[in-house]
């Protein structure tokens, strides 16, 4: 009977979001595209009247000299900046505070992010405590709490995964718990978005391998979730059909210029779907598995994704249908069960094929009733998936993820 009032109020709870979602002024990013477009934002940074932009990397970037196209841009233009690459992979609230004061000390007017998801939700985080200095980190955790809009704020996706670059979200991790959180605001969407093949190519295979099956996971969850609309689909199906031509392509031959490009697409319709519908169990449980043992969370995504596909299969089977038609691995009139379960099939074949392991190496099985105390708390009742978890077949999915 509790479990039967809960799922009532959860449902009840998500069809407002639904209805708000469709009224809410989302932004959307200028885009700049194409093979060398990365030096072209300097010339916008520049009419924008900006003088000195905090650069937010990562050391490993730094290291390989990947914003340097940027960087020489903006001395093209006469545009101060200063780098601050101390992000790490699962970047925390200490990463953030530390941006901040480098944002301070230079008097610095805007942001750029350069990398993966990492540097681009740091940088997001950075703006909002700039621009909202009694506002804490944990205290702007959830919807809507960013008051005052960041500094103007740009973002150069160097993966093909995260679609941070045109989505509401931030996520961060409170290094004293373990704890992995989203902040989620329209103010945290840039103003431009660099889709840049070129910045893509020196990706190794198991990053491009694990980047793009988030992109993936994106675009699925919020494709066979309750909350999506006509906006959201498209998005979806155009990234699934985009992953499926591309990633295996991209994860072989890392040169090919026409398929990063198309992968950097995917990626971004990926995230303008996800952040209108949201996602699903996949997300509650991969934050997790990066909070408390840092795995990388395209890696994660990709290792959870099947187990949630089969586990909402009934549920979601036309959805699910309707995905594959989309990614062009079935044809209209084929039975819907059919599709729905190539569909599965095909998820793990890919993960298969890119040699992304089936389990997490990292998960202790003591530790499996916390990562399912905080993955329900995270979902429930935001995240309108197709079928209701509860602590029990949570805890399954769970220990399958064991080595």
């Amino acid at each position: 009977m509790l479990w039967t009032l809960k799922k009532t109020l959860y449902r009840t709870q998500q069809r407002v979001m639904k209805e708000t979602a469709k009224v809410l002024p989302f932004p959307v990013p200028v885009l700049l595209t194409g093979p060398g477009s990365v030096k072209q934002l300097a010339e916008n940074v520049s009419i924008r009247g900006l003088r000195h932009v905090l650069v937010v990397t990562d050391k490993v970037l730094m290291g390989i000299g990947l914003p340097r196209p940027l960087l020489e841009s903006l001395d093209a233009k006469g545009i101060a900046y200063t780098v601050f690459d101390d992000v790490q992979p699962n970047p925390t609230i200490e990463n953030v505070e530390a941006g901040v004061r480098v944002y301070r000390e230079h008097g610095c007017d805007a942001i750029i992010a350069i990398g993966g998801g990492s540097p681009m939700d740091c940088a997001k985080i950075i703006g909002a405590r700039v621009a909202n200095p009694y506002l804490p980190v944990r205290w702007m955790k959830g919807l809507f709490k960013v008051v005052l809009p960041i500094p103007p704020f740009f973002c150069v996706p160097t993966t093909a995964g995260t679609g941070s670059e045109t989505t509401v979200v931030a996520v961060i991790t409170d290094a004293s718990t373990h704890q992995k959180f989203a902040i989620n605001d329209l103010k945290l969407i840039p103003k431009i978005a660099v889709l840049d093949p070129e910045l893509m190519v020196g990706l190794p295979p198991h990053i491009t391998a694990a980047t793009g099956m988030d992109a993936l996971t994106h675009a699925v969850e919020a494709y066979i979730g309750l909350n999506g609309n006509p906006f959201t689909d498209h998005n979806a199906e155009k990234a699934t059909r985009l992953i499926f031509e591309n990633l295996e392509e991209v994860y072989r031959n890392g040169a090919n210029l026409d398929a990063r490009y198309s992968m950097a697409l995917a990626s971004y319709c990926a995230g303008a779907a996800f952040t209108r519908a949201y996602v699903g169990y996949v997300h509650a449980v991969a934050h997790n598995m990066g909070g408390l043992y840092g795995v990388p969370h395209g890696l994660a995504n990709a290792i959870i994704l099947p187990h949630v596909l089969k586990f909402c299969r009934v549920e979601a089977e036309h959805k699910l249908a309707s995905l594959a038609i989309a990614g062009g691995i079935g044809e209209v009139g084929e039975p819907e069960a059919a599709l729905a379960d190539r569909f599965i099939e095909r998820v793990g074949q890919m993960n298969e094929r890119m040699g992304i392991p089936t389990t997490i190496a990292e998960l202790r099985a003591e530790d499996i009733p916390l990562i399912v105390d905080r993955a329900l708390a995270e979902a429930h009742p935001d995240y309108p998936v197709p079928r209701l978890m509860t602590r029990a077949e949570c805890e399954t999915l769970v220990r399958q993820l064991l080595a």
